[in-house]
């Protein structure tokens, strides 16, 4: 297995912009708070970010609470942000925020209605 590449802070900034824009530099990581409407909502986040993380087998840190979701991404092993943790946030970005009513299809998605809501209109 090659060595992973560690970016600097300044690198891992410049790529924080357009999908990772909600992403931020944190403490030799990068970090992401997603905001849920409720506990079962986080929850649901919770294990979507699971599944890709162990199909990567690339594991984030997540911090569960009551309508929020906390990923925080580094490579432990290299000691820093490297392309895995970028590429991990870039699809748990997709996945989290993927909305079928903008995608037009069969797949309608949720009511707009607030009780169906999973993510608030703001995260």
């Amino acid at each position: 297995m090659s060595e992973d590449r560690v970016y600097a802070e300044v690198e891992v900034r410049e790529r924080l912009t357009g999908e990772l824009g909600a992403w931020r530099w944190a403490d030799g990581a990068v970090r992401r708070e997603y905001v849920t409407t409720d506990w079962k909502s986080a929850l649901m986040v919770a294990n979507a970010i699971g599944f890709l993380a162990e199909a990567a087998f690339h594991h984030p840190e997540l911090e569960i609470a009551w309508g929020r979701v906390t990923v925080t991404l580094s490579t432990h092993s290299a000691g820093g942000v490297t392309d895995k943790d970028l590429e991990l946030a870039q699809r748990i970005e997709r996945l989290v925020a993927w909305n079928p009513a903008l995608n037009g299809g069969a797949l309608e998605g949720p009511p707009d209605d607030p009780r169906w809501r999973i993510l608030k209109p703001d995260a």
